[in-house]
């Protein structure tokens, strides 16, 4: 697919790898493109039963690329990023993520939408929207509450805070905490395990247990997202915006 998007193939299991290891797999506008064009195109191959998300380098994620974002910031439905999040809701096959080291911002909500993720010990996750003057997107507005409850959704979202693996699972998005060294292992089998099943009968199970929810969650994310660029043009967020990239260049 791309150099920072590895695809791998076995018994069933696509691996989709996020490989810019040097800047943390922080997503740039292409990646999220390779990322849609990978997602769809395992939708359609039937060979793929499974999908299998992982970062390279010991990290998940960084979220976005903070330069690359600001100098294409997403302008409506059709960005990169919204995109990527509608064939990750859309996805009528099952998607595992192994998460390893940091996993922020769209790192962390993008979990939300997969059906099975094992964290190693050391994952941390954060969404720190509300610190750079934005707000909730990937449906997690909508999607948290009913997973954590509101007092932790509440606390995860508005103090914008990191939080640990066992707290990730208490909130519901994270299935099972590995040893680091056990992570990929313990994904990859759970993955296989998913691939052997009835194929036909895993995609109307996982129908049948997102569909109620699947209308609901697409709206959220267009609300959210209508907010979110919202955001972006506020002086709220262009001090925020400054005043990280002033951090990072020191």
């Amino acid at each position: 697919m791309s150099e920072t998007l590895l695809t791998q193939d076995g018994e069933g299991v696509r691996t989709l790898t996020f490989n810019r290891p040097e800047k943390k797999n922080a997503f740039t506008h292409a990646m999220y493109e390779a990322a849609t064009e990978a997602l769809l195109r395992a939708g359609m191959e039937d060979s793929v039963r499974v999908v299998l998300l992982t970062g390279a380098g010991g990290t998940f994620t960084a979220g976005n690329d903070i330069g690359d974002f600001l100098e294409r910031p997403p302008a409506g439905e059709d960005s990169a990023v919204f995109r990527f999040l509608r064939a990750l809701v859309n996805h009528d096959k099952p998607i595992v993520a192994a998460v390893d080291g940091p996993a922020v911002g769209i790192g962390t909500t993008m979990l939300l939408h997969c059906d099975y993720v094992v964290a190693s010990e050391r994952a941390r996750f954060v969404m720190p929207f509300i610190n750079l003057g934005v707000c909730p997107e990937g449906a997690s507005s909508l999607l948290l509450p009913r997973n954590a409850g509101m007092t932790l959704a509440s606390e995860l979202l508005m103090f914008g805070e990191p939080f640990d693996a066992a707290t990730a699972q208490r909130a519901g998005f994270v299935s099972r905490v590995v040893p680091d060294a056990q992570l990929m292992e313990v994904a990859g089998e759970r993955a296989r395990a998913l691939a052997a099943k009835p194929t036909e009968a895993l995609k109307v199970t996982k129908r049948l247990l997102r569909e109620p929810l699947r209308a609901e969650v697409n709206a959220t994310l267009r609300r959210e997202g209508a907010e979110f660029v919202k955001r972006l043009n506020s002086d709220e967020a262009r001090e925020a915006f400054l005043a990280f990239m002033n951090r990072k260049a020191k």
